[in-house]
C-alpha cells in the first residue's frame, strides 16, 4: 500500500484492539452434535481500495469451529446475489473436502447443510433456468448447482442473526461479537474473575 490514510490507520488500530481483547479466547468443543455443517455470507463491494467483497465462511464440527475463511474476491461483482452466490461456492469446496476427510475416518453423516442468508442465491443455485442478470457470471461457478442437483448437501435459508460466518464479513457492534463467539464456542482460557465469568463466560 503505496499511500495509506486516515481510514487505513484506523482499520490497522482496530485491529490491534480486536487481537489485544481476544489473544485468550480459544475454540471448545464436544457441546453439540457431532455433525459437519457450513455457514456462508458476503458484504457487497466493502473493501474501499477496490470495490471488491469479502467471503467468509465457517464448518463447525461438534459445536465448535473447525475451518474458517474471511477474504476479498478475485473479481467486482455486480449485486449482492452474485456475491453470495461466488460465496457459497468457495464454501461448498471445502465443505465437500471435508465430508471426504470424515468419511476416511469412518464418520458417516446422513445429511450436510450449508446455511446462507441470502434468498436469491439459493434460488440461483437450485435453478436451472437461465437468467438474464446473471448471465455474466462464470460458468465455473455454476459447478455448485450440480453439487445441489446430485444431493451432495442441502442449501438451506438462514437468518443473518443466526448465520455464524457474519463476524467474517464485517464490523460488529460488541454485544453481536460476543454472540457470535457464543455460537462457535469460543471461550476464554483464563479463568476470571466471579463478577466478570457470570456475565461473559464465554464472551
Amino acid at each position: 500500500m503505496s499511500n495509506p490514510g486516515r481510514e487505513h490507520w484506523e482499520t490497522v488500530k482496530w485491529i490491534l484492539r480486536y487481537l489485544k481483547g481476544t489473544s485468550k479466547v480459544c475454540l471448545t468443543f464436544g457441546v453439540g452434535k457431532f455433525v459437519l455443517e457450513g455457514f456462508t455470507d458476503s458484504d457487497m463491494s466493502g473493501d474501499v481500495d477496490s470495490s471488491r467483497s469479502t467471503s467468509g465462511y465457517v464448518m463447525t464440527y461438534a459445536g465448535g469451529v473447525v475451518s474458517w475463511h474471511s477474504r476479498l474476491q478475485k473479481s467486482v461483482v455486480l449485486s449482492t446475489t452474485e456475491a453470495e452466490y461466488m460465496t457459497t461456492v468457495e464454501t461448498d469446496t471445502e465443505l465437500i473436502w471435508m465430508k471426504n476427510f470424515l468419511s476416511e475416518l469412518g464418520m458417516k453423516q446422513e445429511k450436510f447443510l450449508l446455511h446462507c442468508d441470502n434468498q436469491s442465491a439459493i434460488h440461483l443455485a437450485k435453478n436451472a433456468a437461465y437468467h438474464s442478470r446473471t448471465k455474466h457470471i462464470q460458468r465455473r461457478y455454476h459447478w455448485l448447482r450440480e453439487k445441489v442437483d446430485d444431493g451432495e448437501f442441502a442449501l438451506v435459508n438462514t437468518h443473518t442473526n443466526d448465520n455464524g460466518s457474519d463476524r467474517l464479513t464485517k464490523n460488529l457492534l460488541m454485544d453481536r461479537l460476543r454472540f457470535y463467539r457464543q455460537r462457535t464456542r469460543l471461550a476464554y482460557s483464563f479463568p476470571k474473575t466471579r463478577k466478570s465469568r457470570s456475565k461473559d463466560q464465554i464472551g
